[in-house]
């Protein structure tokens, strides 16, 4: 079938990206390049980006033969694990302000996808098909868990008394890892399980019958994924003392650095998600969002904290006022945004201000 042949045909670049990454990683523990050349750098860096999409590209592959809502789950996942390998090779260089960078990573990430994605999905969606709907239903329940897990992992450890600062002490960082793990696997068992029906858009979706890869292509989508996020991991530690050079010498905030690393791993499922705003399947968009922003709270910080308790790290997870006042709006205003099960281009937009402004206020607090 046409369909078939269409995504059976794997692009160039879906596989060229993460051997080349891989032949780049093996000369250079071979000390055959070195690692601190401009060049090595520049082309790890182009590298590391094209792994990035190879990744999510053939996680999205892995998603159309699973199918909805389980492909979001997918994609989420690489997406979370790709994120968790940027923090960890940044921490284990151990500068100063790293213990920030935990938390500024998945703040962005979590503000990117409210305000970033959902905004231009509902502005896309709006101009070429008026009105978009979806399943309220869906949506409270991820904002619900989104809510909480942001409240708990990002605002609450401005305000326990066993520890000085903004963070938790071991115990209660184990107990809010736990917590966040509980609520976002009981959200997976409902989302796939239980009440699966609420996140589809339409029966359809639940058997894609038509676009559905082959046997061979999925298998080999999903060794070239594992490829990838190998990929990933390393080169993002090859990279990241560069990178936080980049910034400090941009004159920027070290906070910053999260915004770039939430960007980056963002990008790609960013893309999937408009693309499916555009062919009117706004509930997939939705999934895609909600479920990348609930992984990144309820799967990151849980693999952050235990290495941070095992290395002896300390994770500093407390937002300050101007960024708890922008989450809390973030949360609130997307609350009134998916209530209705309708959406036009004015609610995109406001969600897209918003996201200004969290940027704006990024490189200049």
């Amino acid at each position: 079938m046409a369909g078939n042949h269409n995504i059976d045909e794997l692009p160039h670049w879906a596989w060229l990206a993460p051997v080349a990454a891989a032949v780049l990683l093996v000369l250079k523990f071979a000390h055959i390049v070195p690692a601190e050349n401009g060049l090595v750098l520049a082309l790890a860096a182009v590298l590391l980006a094209g792994a990035v999409f190879a990744a999510v590209h053939h996680a999205e592959i892995i998603a159309l033969k699973v199918g909805e809502p389980f492909g979001s789950i997918v994609l989420a996942v690489a997406i979370t694990v790709i994120e968790v390998a940027l923090i960890i090779s940044i921490l284990m260089g151990a500068k100063a302000g790293s213990e920030f960078l935990t938390r500024d990573t998945v703040f962005a990430t979590v503000m990117i996808v409210l305000n970033g994605i959902i905004g231009l999905c509902l502005i896309v969606g709006g101009l070429k098909h008026r009105e978009q709907t979806f399943q309220t239903t869906a949506a409270s329940s991820a904002l619900s868990v989104l809510g909480t897990l942001a409240t708990i992992t990002l605002v609450l450890p401005n305000y326990t008394l066993t520890t000085t600062g903004p963070n938790y002490n071991s115990a209660q960082l184990i107990f809010v890892s736990l917590s966040c793990l509980v609520l976002y696997g009981v959200f997976l068992f409902v989302q796939t399980i239980r009440h699966r029906d609420y996140f589809l858009a339409d029966v359809s979706e639940e058997l894609p019958l038509h676009d559905a890869p082959r046997a061979r292509t999925t298998a080999l989508s999903v060794a070239l994924l594992l490829l990838s996020l190998v990929g990933v991991v390393l080169l993002a530690k090859t990279l990241s003392p560069a990178l936080e050079a980049a910034i400090a010498d941009a004159g920027l905030p070290k906070a910053f650095l999260g915004v770039v690393i939430a960007s980056l791993v963002l990008m790609p499922e960013g893309m999937a998600a408009v693309r499916a705003a555009a062919a009117n399947r706004l509930q997939t968009s939705l999934n895609l969002a909600l479920g990348s922003a609930m992984a990144t709270i309820g799967l990151t910080i849980p693999a952050v904290s235990a290495f941070a308790l095992m290395s002896g790290k300390t994770l500093q997870l407390g937002l300050d006022h101007e960024e708890m006042a922008l989450l809390v709006l973030s949360l609130f205003i997307g609350t009134v945004t998916l209530a209705t099960g309708r959406t036009t281009i004015l609610q995109g937009t406001v969600h897209l201000v918003i996201l200004g402004v969290f940027l704006f206020l990024s490189a200049v607090p």
